[in-house]
């Protein structure tokens, strides 16, 4: 009896918390929805993502397909904008390019969380020399500028898609790192933390299950924001001839191919940059829509 009491209470237990996290999720919509900015943010990533999905449906044409007899054209209504030095068109290598940069977005920024957000978490829950050792490290990296880490290690490794990544994701390590041990320092010594630790669960259970998961809002909005900045890098990147090469329909190197034109055919130019440019000014929109929504201190 004693038994079947205790299982139906761990039961009302577990129900209560899942309707407080759903109630949670519903208010930071509810805010979220009241930000017209925030929405505006969301629905440029939305079509952005659904362009990427549907590209092969979407795009008139394929990405490498060429019209000798039509090169540099202007925007018309077969070639909504244009077409380049090779008769491509222009639309449908934005739209396959879509593709590329949401890939070494959320990579990049899966990247720099997952590394910068462990290293941070065990910076901050276990101080000390290691919290010492980490940060000076972190410092090192910050010291130098993003962009110019990114280069160095592309330089290194070489062109391509999954270098570019890679370099984009190291060189945004420390400021997930950062934000993570400041929000461990200020968890680890709360109340549910020294009850856990009460009941002989071990550290590592500690700051998976209780300190990470009420340290996501910081890092929730880090991370948009971020998906931003790694867009950005791997443009300019690509731009300079380092990153993502032709005949790849990456933003930057199509903004980087089209420049010598840019005075006759300046469609060739406008549009990647464009593309560029919504895109991340959506993703500032949004992330600072999540940043207000996800801080209890600004409730309505």
């Amino acid at each position: 009896m004693t038994d079947q009491l205790n299982v139906n209470m761990s039961n009302e237990d577990i129900k209560k918390k899942s309707t407080k996290k759903r109630s949670q999720y519903l208010e930071v919509w509810r805010r979220l929805k009241q930000n017209k900015s925030a929405m505006v943010g969301l629905l440029i990533i939305i079509i952005l993502i659904l362009s990427a999905i549907l590209a092969p449906f979407i795009a008139p044409y394929g990405i490498d397909d060429q019209d000798l007899l039509n090169t540099l054209q202007t925007p018309s209504k077969d070639h909504w904008m244009g077409t380049d030095n090779f008769g491509r068109d222009i639309f449908s290598r934005i739209v396959y390019g879509s593709i590329i940069s949401l890939q070494v977005g959320f990579i990049s920024v899966g990247i720099a969380m997952i590394v910068g957000g462990s290293l941070g978490a065990i910076a901050g829950y276990y101080g000390g020399k290691l919290d010492n050792l980490i940060m000076r490290m972190m410092d090192i990296l910050l010291a130098i500028p993003s962009i110019l880490l990114a280069i160095s290690i592309v330089a290194a490794l070489g062109h391509g898609l999954k270098n570019v990544m890679i370099a984009v994701g190291i060189s945004s390590i420390p400021s997930y790192a950062r934000i993570v041990r400041a929000s461990v320092l200020t968890l680890k010594d709360q109340e549910f933390v020294e009850a856990a630790r009460a009941v002989g669960t071990n550290n590592t259970r500690i700051i998976l299950k209780h300190i990470i998961p009420n340290s996501m809002a910081p890092i929730i909005v880090q991370a948009t924001l971020g998906v931003a900045g790694a867009i950005l890098s791997a443009a300019g990147l690509s731009f300079i001839g380092l990153g993502i090469q032709l005949p790849t329909p990456e933003w930057g190197a199509m903004l980087s191919s089209g420049r010598q034109f840019i005075r006759d055919y300046p469609h060739m130019t406008a549009f990647p940059g464009l593309a560029i440019m919504i895109t991340i000014f959506g993703l500032n929109l949004l992330g600072d829509g999540l940043r207000d929504a996800l801080d209890p201190r600004l409730k309505n």
